[in-house]
């Protein structure tokens, strides 16, 4: 690999490594972040993490103030609404898209992906990670399973109210057996009590989101050009 070329893998991993805890929320909204820090952290120099720190700027994950610093920025309840929109409009335009015939392995893998969401001891991280494989099987029984990396880029703060609702929660529960009556609907070629469960799936969000920005103002932000507070600087092992 020429040097050229690793320094292209480093920025683009740190940049995942960056983008991953943020959305995961083990680097919270609000967070200040150093350049230093991090990069002793990664085992990298600051130029990929500054580079990586942009690109989240420029996804609205980050927000970088010259002379104060940088911090995981606060989730923007209009990005959210965005996100939720443009979620919304594939998703249900794909079950308009379903063959008469579906595909059976992908049915067989959403099936199994059902039964592993419906295990009482499931982790929430492993529980989101299913509900992604979920919605994005749906796309491919539609036949537009490339649809699904536009939607993943655009809702990363829509990623961050789905996760505060979800350890709000505390349980899953409610959301699996959502997936199972969209899936049943789609198996019976029932394509209008198909988008009616979607669409009622996709929008809960926005009652957890409310709540919890009721609960905890501090998360969330009126206006995305603000300095947040800031905090201690976020380190990790």
């Amino acid at each position: 690999m020429t040097e050229r070329n690793k320094r292209g893998t480093n920025r683009r991993a740190v940049y995942e490594t960056l983008r991953r805890k943020v959305l995961t929320l083990e680097l919270p909204p609000g967070a200040a972040l150093s350049e230093n820090e991090l990069a002793a952290s990664l085992g990298v120099s600051r130029t990929p993490v500054r580079e990586g720190l942009i690109l989240l700027s420029d996804e609205g994950l980050v927000q970088v103030f010259p002379q104060i610093g940088s911090f995981v920025s606060r989730v923007d309840p209009q990005r959210v609404a965005d996100a939720q929109f443009l979620r919304e409009a594939v998703e249900l335009a794909a079950l308009d898209d379903l063959p008469a015939t579906l595909d059976d392995a992908v049915v067989e893998d959403l099936l199994a992906n059902l039964e592993r969401q419906r295990r009482p001891d499931i982790g929430l991280e492993e529980f989101f990670a299913l509900d992604e494989a979920f919605h994005q099987g749906l796309l491919t029984l539609s036949g537009h399973a490339n649809a699904w990396t536009t939607v993943a880029s655009a809702k990363g703060h829509l990623d961050r109210a789905r996760r505060l609702g979800l350890y709000d929660a505390q349980s899953p529960a409610e959301f699996a057996t959502q997936h199972v009556e969209i899936l049943d609907a789609v198996r019976a070629g029932d394509i209008a009590v198909a988008r009616t469960a979607m669409r009622r799936h996709l929008r809960a969000v926005f009652e957890d989101v409310e709540r919890i920005r009721a609960r905890s103002p501090e998360l969330f932000s009126a206006d995305p050009t603000s300095v947040p507070t800031r905090r201690n600087v976020v380190v990790w092992e």
